[in-house]
Order: structure tokens, then C-alpha cells, then sequence
């Protein structure tokens, strides 16, 4: 019991540090050298839908408005994002990706899409239901962690 505590363990942190690294090295080589990977995630977020609020936005990431809006305002200079207010409501603001911003999105996204079908690949369809179940529950583990720290 003790070895599959070390090895889940062991696994967890080196599949987070390498899916990191794995992000970095490849904003850094490629067309995207200017973003970090915090913004790469703002703007996978934003790309979900044609429009997001920024609430929205920011409850996704976990992270206050204030530090999403610094984050925009880098995104807005470097060409990814476009932020507008609703004229119904001036206090509702919403924030889009630009013809770059989605190029980006496209290109990180695909990188994970590669990530779970290689994962995926050779399992049967059992296992495919125990990595889910599994993955569920961590992250639901890591959900509630999360929200309980303050």
C-alpha cells in the first residue's frame, strides 16, 4: 500500500512538471514565444465560447477579476484579446479572442487533444472507465483542496 502511495505520488508530480515544461518549451520555440503559459491558459479559457465575461473568465481560473484584467491588458497589447462592454450594462465586460488569439487557441488545443489521444490509444475500453473514474476522483480531490484554501 505504502509503494502505490510513492508511486502515484512520484507519477503526479513528474506528469505535472513535464505537461509544464512540455507548454513552455513549446510557446517558447514556436509562434508564440511572447506568451507565457498562464496567458496560454487565459486564452483557452476565453476561446471556449465567441464571447466570455470576465467574471466568467476569472471564476474559471480560479483567480479575482483584478488579476485577470492585468492579464488582459498583456493579452490586449500583444494581439490576442479584444475587450468590450455591454451597452445595455457598461458594468458587464466582455473579452474575445482575436484572429491571433484563436490561432493560438487552435494550436494549444490540438496539443492536448494529442496529449489525451495518445493516452487513450491501446486501452481498452475497462481501462478507459478506470482512467476516467480516476481522474474524477483526483479531480475532484483537487477541486475541493482548492476551494477549502483561502
Amino acid at each position: 500500500m505504502e509503494r502505490h502511495r510513492n508511486v502515484v505520488n512520484e507519477l503526479l508530480v513528474k506528469i505535472f512538471n513535464e505537461i509544464l515544461q512540455i507548454e513552455e518549451k513549446t510557446l517558447r520555440s514556436g509562434h508564440f514565444s511572447d506568451l507565457s503559459v498562464r496567458e496560454m491558459h487565459t486564452i483557452e479559457t476565453i476561446g471556449r465560447k465567441d464571447q466570455r465575461m470576465m467574471s466568467e473568465v476569472a471564476q474559471d481560473l480560479g483567480i479575482t477579476v483584478g488579476t485577470l484584467t492585468t492579464s488582459i491588458n498583456r493579452l490586449i497589447k500583444k494581439g490576442y484579446v479584444d475587450r468590450k462592454r455591454i451597452e445595455e450594462d457598461r458594468r458587464v465586460v466582455l473579452v474575445e479572442l482575436t484572429k491571433k488569439g484563436k490561432v493560438a487557441h487552435r494550436l494549444h488545443d490540438r496539443f492536448h487533444n494529442e496529449m489525451v489521444k495518445t493516452m487513450m490509444d491501446g486501452l481498452s475500453e475497462d481501462e478507459k472507465e478506470v482512467l476516467i473514474n480516476s481522474l474524477e476522483k483526483l479531480n475532484i480531490y483537487f477541486k475541493d483542496k482548492c476551494e477549502n484554501i483561502k
